[in-house]
């Protein structure tokens, strides 16, 4: 399409670009005309909910997004947190969820380099991966598919670029069959005064294309992120794309390198929307102008237009503006590690986007209205009809176990809590040598070159709560995410968030979403850690069938002295065990709940922040101090499984002698979920101090075993309740996973 062959614009067409007839007549009113096909395709873009934020953003702004320790809060490519040493962390999570189910190899790939590209855009050399994956019942065959595909796609993609996959969660449940959630995040060092934000300023400063170049993969990205999927889902295909670690390397590496330069004004990513997104974003952000020849552009295909042009989404390309005069020095760098790169376009200082194509304006757009003037959706919410009959939960009527030696097998082997070895083994974990914490415990640790520091990364979200009370799940979702770096040694000084909900325009779904943002805000504020970058990834539901509310958090910590790390595993036989916080009879949402009764009702375990606080600090400090030999929280499966993860992840699996308290149904003291508990080990003669400072802290504390031996015993009362081999338990944990998971799908 050329200037010269203009073509209506039809009603068809505006839904066909996923805009309604609303959105369609603001555009007329704000342009003053009727925009041409290429304007609309950049509309439909950016005013996406992937890219506009349009049904979120009220609520976002409500987050606590500010402290001492933060840079760079949420707007930019990424968040940035001062470290200390002149450094900072720079991280962030994002979903490619909807790619993924597609296609699953390149959808978790794309992801990975996306999300690598958000950081080192900033100026950060990354260091780690995490990766918060969530797929449908392990018995259907497409699951063990996309499973394989998107666990390949990630270990492919970081492997080669040279970047260490450390940890990260999976959950799988029957919710997510028609719409799996890949959430990707990446964290990276910087120098903390040599960030680099995403701004195109300086009139007649050069704006550079550098990359992969440009194909007709990905067109369409960034609205097919913003629909549900329907039985059409398979032919999306084409608007997947399709990556390159490689060249991303490349591009890495000569990014770090140009940014040591001082004439370097702005660099963004071409994330969702490609060149659409970042030459508007980063002009709007500095209230300037751009003009685009789009004739220097390189492509890969010929016949390409400027509508593909613009809204092609191939990988691997960045745009960045250098001061007017340095041009063939920017070239000269990118070149030399073998780049495509060209000078495209100019800085203005009108406020318009300019686009031409064969000598002709093809673009003519106002950058600020295309930028934030979608329309600002106040989405009705309704509490969802459902709560009120799962809200119910009657446990006298349900049986108790005699004994639990089967219960806790059929936990360990439960794909949600069985070891993630099967998909973490597939992952160099281990590259560049910094990895202090390797996959398998509560958080991944990493030591901070250089220096004495170490770094904590957790991600977390349990669906189940999110589904039977929002607010409270993302509440656990802080907490626990809190209490893994916690239980390593670290002190949580940032938070990043992916939140994944169904479709927007069910005011059910809007309510869930509310109320999670909610609970998040409300948690941060309380702990005092602020929410420095995110995402948020809807319309993730088939057919009218959504997922569970899944806001996933993902949390960094920072120790000052990586020495005093800890780890969740049991070290000496003959150490003592013990159990800080509570056990309530809290059943509602528990994996055992699903596996026995299935069903998923009730109320979500109770988080009380005052006690949760107490605990995190508590636990801290007997790590600070050396008291304890392991650490490690309580979560999916209860303190039985928790006991149990704790024996098999040592240097070598060790058994366990527990005596408990009963006082409740026996399987609720041993698998339920209740929030705010950690198990730790120490030796006999730290035992006074911990009680003391336990008492200090207002925080209950209880010794409950000793470890050693080859079997896991439990006695309730006098009463034993669990005897089994401690070996024969760790097989069962150690390869269900992988059991399930080899069985690829033909």
């Amino acid at each position: 399409m050329t200037a010269s062959t203009p073509i209506p614009i039809t009603p068809e067409m505006v839904a066909e670009h996923g805009l309604s007839p609303e959105e369609y007549a603001r555009i007329q009113e704000l342009l003053g005309r009727d925009p041409n096909l290429v304007e609309l395709g950049i509309f439909s873009a950016m005013w996406s909910e992937h890219c506009s934020y349009k049904s979120s953003r009220p609520h976002l702004k409500t987050l606590p997004t500010e402290g001492p320790r933060v840079i760079q809060g949420p707007g930019e490519n990424a968040g940035v947190v001062d470290i200390g040493d002149g450094l900072a962390a720079v991280f962030k999570i994002e979903s490619h969820n909807h790619p993924s189910f597609i296609e699953p190899h390149q959808g978790a790939a794309t992801g990975v380099g996306g999300i690598m590209r958000d950081v080192f855009t900033m100026g950060a050399r990354p260091i780690a991966l995490l990766d918060s994956l969530r797929f449908g019942d392990l018995d259907h065959e497409k699951t063990r598919y996309l499973l394989n595909g998107v666990v390949k796609g990630i270990a492919d993609y970081g492997n080669c670029v040279g970047v260490p996959t450390v940890g990260g969660d999976i959950y799988f449940d029957a919710c997510y069959k028609g719409n799996i959630l890949v959430n990707v995040f990446c964290l990276g060092l910087a120098k903390a005064d040599r960030i680099f934000l995403g701004k195109a300023s300086g009139v007649g400063n050069a704006v550079l294309y550098v990359g992969s170049k440009t194909g007709r993969d990905g067109i369409h990205g960034a609205s097919m992120a913003s629909a549900e999927f329907d039985d059409a889902t398979e032919e999306k295909r084409p608007t997947v794309q399709v990556g390159d670690p490689f060249t991303e390397k490349l591009l890495l590496e000569a990014c770090l390198e140009i940014m040591k330069e001082d004439w370097v004004v702005g660099v963004q990513d071409m994330g969702a929307a490609g060149l659409s997104s970042s030459s508007f974003e980063m002009a709007e952000r500095a209230g300037m102008g751009i003009e685009l020849d789009l004739d220097a552009v390189p492509r890969r295909e010929s016949g390409m237009n400027a509508y593909e042009i613009m809204l092609s989404e191939s990988q691997e390309r960045m745009l960045f503006v250098v001061e007017k005069g340095h041009e063939d020095d920017a070239l000269a760098i990118f070149k030399k590690w073998d780049l495509d790169v060209a000078v495209i376009g100019r800085v203005t200082d009108d406020g318009i986007f300019r686009a031409r194509e064969n000598g002709a304006e093809v673009v003519n757009l106002p950058i600020k209205t295309v930028v934030t003037g979608a329309l600002k959706c106040d989405r009705p919410t309704q509490k969802p009809a459902y709560l009120s009959e799962v809200g119910k939960l009657d446990l006298s009527s349900k049986e108790i176990p005699e004994r639990g030696d089967e219960a806790l097998k059929r936990l360990l082997a439960s794909p949600t809590i069985a070891s993630k070895q099967y998909v973490y083994e597939q992952y160099d974990h281990m590259v560049r040598l910094n990895t202090l914490v390797l996959p398998g415990s509560d958080a991944a640790v990493l030591r901070v070159p250089e220096t004495r520091k170490a770094l904590s990364l957790s991600v977390d979200c349990n669906p189940r709560y999110g589904y039977l009370d929002p607010y409270t799940g993302a509440q656990i979702a802080v907490a626990e995410a809190c209490r893994n770096v916690a239980c390593s040694g670290a002190e949580p000084v940032g938070v990043t968030n992916c939140l994944n909900f169904g479709n927007p325009e069910n005011p059910e779904i809007m309510w869930q979403f509310q109320e999670a943002v909610r609970g998040l805000g409300d948690l941060c504020r309380f702990f005092d850690i602020p929410v420095v970058s995110g995402n948020v990834s809807l319309y993730n539901e088939t057919k009218g069938e959504a997922i569970y509310p899944t806001p996933t958090i993902a949390v960094v910590g920072l120790m000052e002295d990586w020495s005093l790390h800890c780890t969740q595993g049991f070290k000496q036989a003959g150490h003592r065990i013990g159990l800080l916080g509570s056990t309530l009879e809290e059943l509602g949402g528990s994996e055992y709940q699903k596996l026995f009764w299935n069903e998923c009702r009730g109320r979500p375990p109770q988080l009380d922040p005052k006690t949760e606080r107490a605990v995190q600090r508590l636990c801290l400090d007997l790590i600070r101090q050396r008291l304890i030999r392991s650490a490690h929280d309580c979560s999916e499966g209860g303190l039985a499984v928790a006991l149990a993860e704790s024996c098999f992840t040592g240097p070598k699996p060790l058994g366990a002698d527990l005596v408990l308290s009963g006082g409740m149904r026996a399987d609720a003291l041993l698998f339920g979920e209740s929030q705010s508990r950690i198990v730790i080990s120490f030796s006999e003669d730290a035992l006074p101090s911990i009680e003391s400072l336990a008492k200090q802290a207002g925080v209950p504390f209880a010794v409950v075993g000793t470890a050693g031996g080859s079997k896991f015993q439990i006695k309730i009362d006098g009463n034993e309740f669990i005897n089994e081999d401690i070996l024969t338990l760790e097989d069962i944990w150690k390869h269900s996973l992988g059991l399930y998971g080899n069985r690829v799908a033909g």
